[in-house]
């Protein structure tokens, strides 16, 4: 009877330790923040949001029409300038280093990367007649928000989820991951707030984020308002390898300009 106690203080030990170091270290598990680069032939600008200053890639600056994209938890968001340069040449592009990743001061939480979108938008605004935003994985948690808030003219969303909360859940579900989870990017609950047209863009063999729960997001959106695209033959960090990927996304922004 003595041992079978020991076990089980050993095994309640073992849990909480562990609980601990989840709550602790939660945040590393959900930012991987990219190192600056330096790119003499690509423009930048400064935005102020709150106390930090975002670095912000900008392309063509002076036309009608614009794009914000937000990457994912440990993009290099400057690998897409090109790719979306030669995809959207008549529009404005703003590509987003959260704040603490590519030149960014501060550190990455929910609520911090929730006021850069609206800072990045709110810094554009007018100068352009239309925004779109474009947002992968943890950025379409971001570009979600942003539909939530401000008026977009289109919404994408690549590899989504329903909230990174039901992720945690399902992946440490021993665990009271609802009390412990601090930045929950809860995007299914702000899909009432979203009016304007949204694609969704799926990898057909997404390994990170589980088919389930892109499906709850796209789902949470009435059917005439949503597009779900299965990119056939792709995984989560390859959905934009082979040309349907940035032809699903010309065609959808440029369907009602």
């Amino acid at each position: 009877m003595k041992s079978v106690i020991q076990i089980g203080q050993s095994v309640l030990f073992i849990y909480v330790v562990l609980g601990v170091l989840l709550y602790l270290f939660q945040r590393s598990m959900i930012y991987f923040p990219t190192d600056e680069l330096q790119l003499s032939d690509v423009e930048s600008m400064r935005i102020p949001s709150g106390q930090e200053q975002l670095k912000v890639w900008a392309q063509n600056t002076g036309a009608r029409d614009a794009i914000i994209y937000f990457g994912g938890n440990a993009e290099d968001v400057a690998r897409s300038i090109e790719p979306l340069r030669r995809t959207f040449p008549e529009h404005a592009i703003y590509l987003v280093n959260y704040r603490g990743y590519g030149g960014s001061t501060g550190t990455p939480t929910e609520q911090g990367l929730f006021q850069d979108a609206e800072s990045v938008f709110d810094a554009i605004a007018s100068r352009h007649g239309n925004i779109s935003a474009i947002g992968r994985s943890l950025g379409s948690g971001v570009a979600v928000h942003l539909g939530s808030v401000r008026d977009l003219h289109r919404l994408v969303v690549v590899t989504p989820y329903d909230s990174i909360e039901a992720i945690a859940k399902q992946r440490f579900g021993v665990f009271p991951v609802g009390l412990i989870l601090k930045d929950k990017f809860d995007s299914v609950s702000k899909v009432p707030s979203i009016t304007v047209p949204v694609l969704a863009m799926i990898a057909e063999y997404d390994e990170v984020i589980p088919r389930e729960h892109s499906d709850r997001l796209v789902d949470a959106f009435a059917a005439s308002q949503v597009t779900r695209v299965i990119v056939a033959n792709t995984a989560h960090n390859s959905i934009h390898v082979g040309p349907a990927y940035y032809a699903g996304l010309a065609n959808f922004i440029r369907e009602a300009e």
